[in-house]
């Protein structure tokens, strides 16, 4: 027992952090007890229960779980023909660490309170503290496989549980998406009355007569002659994703007739991240973004010899990393123009 609570404690020594899309996390859970040996109960057995999960943002704590465990068959005492069941409630705090795009660590502590059907062999219903570490595997978008262990200590008395479960974690209520950024055009001076005000177009903030490069794009940066510099692609990607969502592909369709229309133009697609997650693991994560990107051009005919890929990672914020609004708007791909 004592060789199993060192390894659950070093466990739980690790730092980790994590990123959520949302409110909620539901997880039905299966596993058993193991029981320190003076206890007069079965050494073994099996539970059953339920967490719900409230995800916590731009907080140091990840989440919030509560939850109950239940033995599933009766558990019995020894020395006699007595059993009981036995019922756990706790609320833990859980912090949680992405390794992979696919797989995270979490750790947790907390307390809770034990209920014996039947108290014997100096088993009574009391408080407890635990703290315990685990792996969580994402299998689909919205559903991942949790396994932890988890020690439980006996407030008055100082027994020792070992749990260990196994959870299929169901995420819901998802976190609205902040609405684009709008730019705002560079106003346009009149001239005074009565000579007309000078026509924009394109409504760049150029006017017609200085602007070289007509029809440009609607919110693209242009420099002093009217020619695209910066244009956001506006693709929102999820996080630790590549996948650009079907929703976003107006605005990539739009550049691409763009391009095609314009031969001279050449473009470097630039992906930027958020900070969730270590800098190397950002930058390899923006130049898988920026190549999704370029594919998706070239898959509307763009010419491959006009476009290049490029990731910053998160060296290029253009919002603050604090926030889960700020993070969104990091989260972005935009088109560095050339003549």
């Amino acid at each position: 027992m004592k060789k199993i609570l060192l390894s659950t404690v070093a466990c739980a020594t690790m730092m980790l952090a994590a990123n959520s899309d949302y409110k909620y996390e539901i997880t039905p859970m299966v596993g058993g007890t193991y029981t320190e040996g003076n206890l007069g109960l079965d050494r073994n057995y099996a539970n059953g229960g339920l967490s719900l999960g409230f995800n916590q943002f731009d907080s140091f704590i990840d989440q919030v779980e509560l939850g109950f465990l239940r033995s599933i068959e009766d558990v019995d005492y020894e020395g006699g023909n007595r059993n009981t069941g036995i019922t756990r409630v706790f609320t833990n705090l859980v912090k949680e660490y992405d390794l992979t795009s696919d797989v995270s660590l979490y750790t947790l502590v907390g307390a809770g309170v034990e209920i014996f059907d039947t108290e014997a062999n100096g088993n009574q219903d009391g408080i407890f503290g635990n703290y315990g570490a685990g792996v969580k595997y994402k299998v689909a978008d919205n559903f991942a496989l949790k396994f932890d262990v988890r020690h439980l200590v006996e407030a008055d008395h100082g027994d020792n549980n070992l749990l260990y479960n196994v959870g299929f974690a169901i995420p819901f209520g998802e976190v609205a998406k902040p609405a684009p950024v709008v730019e705002k055009a560079a106003p346009v001076v009149a001239k005074p009355a009565p000579v007309e005000a000078p026509k924009d177009s394109d409504n760049d903030g150029v006017i017609d007569s200085l602007d070289e490069c007509p029809n440009t794009m609607a919110k693209a940066k242009v420099d002093s002659v009217g020619c695209m510099t910066l244009v956001n692609l506006n693709i929102n990607f999820d996080t630790n994703s590549s996948v650009i969502k079907d929703s976003y592909n107006s605005r990539i369709v739009e550049f691409a007739n763009m391009m095609k229309a314009n031969p001279k133009l050449k473009a470097t697609i630039a992906a930027h991240t958020d900070s969730v997650g270590s800098d190397a693991y950002n930058q390899k994560l923006s130049e898988r973004r920026a190549a999704s990107t370029v594919e998706a051009l070239k898959a509307l005919k763009v010419d491959a010899s006009k476009i290049t890929a490029v990731g910053y990672g998160e060296t290029k914020p253009v919002a603050t990393n604090a926030t889960a609004e700020g993070k969104a708007q990091n989260r972005r791909v935009e088109a560095v123009m050339a003549k």
